[in-house]
C-alpha cells in the first residue's frame, strides 16, 4: 500500500504539480478498520465432542418462559419477518408465498424429527434443538437478557433451530437425550451430534444422565458421526 501511494503521488506531482499524499506514518493518515474474523468452525467426532462437555448438576431455579425473548426481528430486520418465519423460509423444500406481514402461504417442509411432509406453515413449530429451559439448567441462568435473546434467535448456526411438526416438538419439550430422541431412527445420530454441537457452541454443560445417554450413541450406532460447531461466545 505504501509503494502504491508513493507511485500515485509521484505521478500527480509530475502531471499537476500537487503535493504528495501523506505517508502512512503521517499523523493525519488513518488506517482502515479491520473487520473481526469469523469464528473458525471446530470439526470432531461425536465421541470426542461428548468428551468436551463439562458435567454439572442441573438447576432450574428462577426460570420462567419469559427468560428468553423470542421471536425477534431476525437476521434481516428490514424483511418484515421474525426469526420463526425466516427459519421456515430457509428450511422450505418448496418455497412458500410471502404475503403482507410476512404471512406464509403454500410451500412444503419435511419435519426433521419425524420425516413428515407439511404444507401448512401454521402447523409447524420452530424448535430450539436445546430448549430454553434445558439451556437455563446448563448455564444460561447466569447470562444477560441480551445473551439469552441471542441464543433463542440463533440463526448463526444451521442446527440451533429447526422446523418440525408441533406434535413432535411437544413430545420433546425440554427433555435431553436421556429422556427423548426423535422417533425416526435415521435422524437420531444427526440429532445427537447437533445437540452436542449446540451445547459446545454456547458453552453449555450436561448432567450425568445426559452425558451417559450421549456416550451410548457416540460409542454405538453413531460412532462415525461428525460434529461441527462455531463458538458463539
Amino acid at each position: 500500500m505504501v509503494i502504491k501511494n508513493l507511485a500515485r503521488g509521484i505521478g500527480a506531482l509530475t502531471l499537476a504539480l500537487v503535493p504528495l499524499l501523506p505517508s502512512p506514518a503521517s499523523p493525519t493518515a488513518q488506517a482502515a478498520p479491520v473487520a473481526p474474523a469469523a469464528p473458525v468452525a471446530e470439526v470432531t467426532t461425536l465421541a470426542d465432542a461428548v468428551g468436551l462437555l463439562k458435567v454439572t448438576e442441573e438447576n432450574r431455579s428462577g426460570y420462567t418462559s419469559s427468560s428468553f425473548r423470542h421471536w425477534n426481528a431476525g437476521e434481516d430486520p428490514t424483511d418484515g419477518c421474525d426469526t420463526r418465519a425466516e427459519v421456515l423460509l430457509a428450511e422450505a423444500v418448496v418455497a412458500p408465498t410471502v404475503g403482507s406481514g410476512c404471512k406464509l402461504t403454500g410451500g412444503r417442509w419435511t419435519s426433521y424429527f419425524d420425516g413428515h411432509e407439511v404444507t401448512d406453515a401454521g402447523s409447524l413449530d420452530v424448535a430450539h434443538l436445546v430448549a430454553p429451559a434445558e439451556a437455563w439448567d446448563s448455564g444460561t441462568s447466569a447470562w444477560t437478557a441480551e445473551q439469552r435473546e441471542a441464543y433463542a434467535n440463533d440463526q448463526g448456526s444451521d442446527v440451533s433451530l429447526a422446523a418440525v411438526t408441533s406434535r413432535t416438538n411437544r413430545q420433546k419439550a425440554d427433555k435431553d437425550p436421556a429422556d427423548w430422541m426423535p422417533p425416526s431412527p435415521e435422524v437420531q445420530c444427526r440429532y445427537a451430534g447437533e445437540w452436542v454441537a449446540t451445547k459446545l457452541r454456547w458453552q453449555l454443560t450436561a448432567d450425568e444422565r445426559e452425558l451417559e445417554a450421549l456416550k451410548v450413541y457416540a460409542e454405538g450406532p453413531c460412532e462415525d458421526a461428525v460434529v461441527r460447531y462455531a463458538p458463539a461466545l
